[in-house]
């Protein structure tokens, strides 16, 4: 046998091997830097009392984080902070501190910030995870309606990161972190207003990361399909007869808020620009559009007119 094949052959397992032990080393050196980031720091997570919410409050609580949880009802700030602290260690851990944040009501947001500001006298990591959803042709939603998503999925956002940002300045560091729908990159039908406000804020923190670069903040996006929580009584799911359900067919249920808070502390770890969440399919969409926009439009509208066929048959 020839002595280039032979070692050829002993060498791929080989090499194999050591490539997947290498990633599996640095995949648990990571997931423990993950779980020790936080420990210390003032974490405060816009909504807290949404699924993804919820879950990261417990992650960063068991962390060793300062928490400051923002959320529009005080009583269920309390139930939550409650079951943390019933779930944890008080000795390895700090009680969270509650601050009423609604972003429906801008009006609020100059007080709700100055609360946030106090609560430590400074802040380490800001979560936005704040959004809300409307789906249904142009024609039909209400300019007053625009205007609230706007205010929270866009206005709501940029002025607690602008309220929080003089305060990181000063102290040349800090991290913002939106978790983002991959609508902001990506518009479907029947999301006009919901997509555009993903595209706004979007922007609004791709072009701040490079404004506060030099002062030693991080921004960071997380544009995924839709956190859900169960199979039943998701709006967010698009019906199976239409051609944009192919958007989603790998995980039809969308991203848990196990795998998105997991994916949170990985990226406040790692320090990364931009992260997305999503199966094969949707990722080929954003191609498509980049590279080949007149298909993605035809694509789009033939999905509309099959959902409209079926709808009518």
């Amino acid at each position: 046998m020839d002595p280039v094949w032979t070692t050829t052959v002993l060498l791929v397992p080989c090499v194999v091997v050591l490539t997947a032990g290498f990633f599996y080393l640095y995949g648990v050196v990571m997931g423990l830097l993950s779980k020790t980031s936080v420990r210390n720091k003032v974490v405060v997570i816009s909504d807290s009392l949404s699924g993804l919410g919820k879950e990261c409050a417990g992650v960063f609580h068991r962390g060793g984080a300062r928490l400051i949880l923002c959320g529009k009802s005080w009583e269920k700030l309390e139930e939550l902070a409650d079951d943390l602290a019933n779930a944890s260690d008080p000795t390895l851990t700090f009680p969270p501190k509650l601050v009423l944040l609604d972003f429906g009501d801008m009006d609020s947001m100059q007080e709700a910030i100055q609360e946030i500001l106090e609560c430590y006298g400074c802040l380490d990591v800001l979560i936005l995870n704040s959004s809300m959803k409307v789906k249904a042709p142009a024609q039909t939603v209400s300019l007053q309606m625009d205007k609230l998503l706007m205010d929270n999925n866009y206005f709501g956002p940029a002025t607690l990161a602008k309220g929080v940002l003089p305060s990181m300045i000063s102290r040349r560091t800090g991290h913002l972190l939106l978790v983002n729908s991959i609508q902001g990159k990506l518009a479907v039908p029947f999301r006009t207003t919901y997509a555009a406000s993903k595209h706004a804020v979007q922007a609004f923190f791709d072009c701040l990361r490079a404004e506060v670069e030099e002062y030693g903040i991080s921004v960071s996006t997380i544009n995924h399909t839709f956190i859900s929580t169960s199979a039943s009584g998701n709006s967010e799911t698009p019906s199976s007869k239409s051609i944009l359900s192919f958007l989603y067919t790998k995980k039809p249920l969308g991203v848990s808020p196990e795998e998105a808070a997991t994916e949170i502390m990985k990226t406040l770890t790692n320090k990364s620009k931009e992260v997305l969440i999503a199966p094969s399919l949707p990722k080929v969409a954003l191609y498509t559009r980049s590279f080949f926009p007149n298909v993605f439009f035809a694509v789009m509208a033939a999905g509309v007119n099959h959902a409209a066929a079926s709808e009518n048959m």
